[in-house]
């Protein structure tokens, strides 16, 4: 899968085959979010992966899942991400810019790697940040941007064209339809 098909096909995923992801692709993950571009090149963010399935519980007990049609998108048994990826911020590291802009693009190689891999992913940030604080015992010095929970899919998103529709929904055969506005509304050539 080259890059542009892994950017147009990545949609979030909530249900997830209970299939292990290799420890060397979670690593390559990581790499690919290292490389993202940084603010003042400070380098702020670090990642802790969870694989243990005690710890993973406690971490998707945090979480709240898909809003717009819970609880319908949450994971059931049998469902549950089997990995996520905790996005730390080193308090000490941070540049005038703030890290949110170096979050963001590193999470956003996280995802896609992922997607060309055949990793499914859900960007998590309702979630209690402070209780995976506690699970996970992170110092003080660190801010818990995001999770990102991952695993192969067992669902499948799709694109609707909408012009003022955001909520996404699932039809009678459990397919997710994902709103996006259409293209020729959201640039302009001059």
């Amino acid at each position: 899968m080259n890059t542009i098909e892994a950017i147009k096909t990545r949609r979030s995923v909530r249900k997830f085959k209970q299939q292990e992801i290799p420890d060397n692709d979670l690593i390559d993950l990581i790499d690919c979010a290292h490389l993202a571009p940084s603010a003042a090149n400070k380098q702020p963010l670090e990642y802790i992966i969870i694989k243990n399935s005690e710890i993973r519980e406690q971490i998707f007990q945090t979480t709240k899942w898909a809003g717009y049609i819970a609880p319908k998108g949450t994971p059931v048994e049998g469902e549950k991400p089997t990995a996520f990826i905790v996005v730390l911020t080193d308090n000490d590291r941070m540049s005038q810019w703030k890290a949110t802009r170096d979050a963001g693009a590193a999470i956003e190689n996280i995802l896609i790697a992922g997607q060309a891999k055949g990793i499914a992913s859900c960007w998590i940030i309702s979630a209690d940040m402070e209780k995976v604080r506690e699970i996970l015992k992170i110092d003080a010095k660190y801010s818990v941007d995001s999770l990102i929970a991952l695993g192969y899919p067992a669902e499948k998103s799709v694109v609707c064209e909408m012009d003022n529709e955001v909520k996404y929904w699932k039809d009678d055969k459990g397919l997710m339809h994902v709103p996006k506005r259409p293209l020729k509304d959201i640039y302009t050539i001059i």
